[in-house]
C-alpha cells in the first residue's frame, strides 16, 4: 500500500473536523476524513473516482 505524504483537503470544507481529505497516486485514490485520519481510509481506483466527482458535479448542476 501506497504511504501518502501528502493529504488534499476538500474545497468544499467548512472550517471544523468534518473534512474530507483526498490523497492520489497513478494506482490508488485514498479517502479520509479530519476528524480520524488514521481511522477508516477508503480505497479506490482513480477510475471510480473520476465516476464519481463527475456524477456529483452533474447532479450539483442539475440542482
Amino acid at each position: 500500500m501506497p504511504t501518502y505524504d501528502h493529504w488534499q483537503k476538500s474545497s468544499y470544507c467548512a472550517q471544523g473536523d468534518s473534512c474530507l481529505h483526498v490523497a492520489a497516486s497513478h494506482s490508488t485514490v485514498e479517502l479520509t476524513e479530519s476528524s480520524d485520519p488514521a481511522g477508516a481510509i477508503l480505497h479506490t481506483t482513480p477510475a471510480a473516482w473520476a465516476a464519481l466527482v463527475r456524477t456529483l458535479k452533474e447532479s450539483h448542476a442539475d440542482g
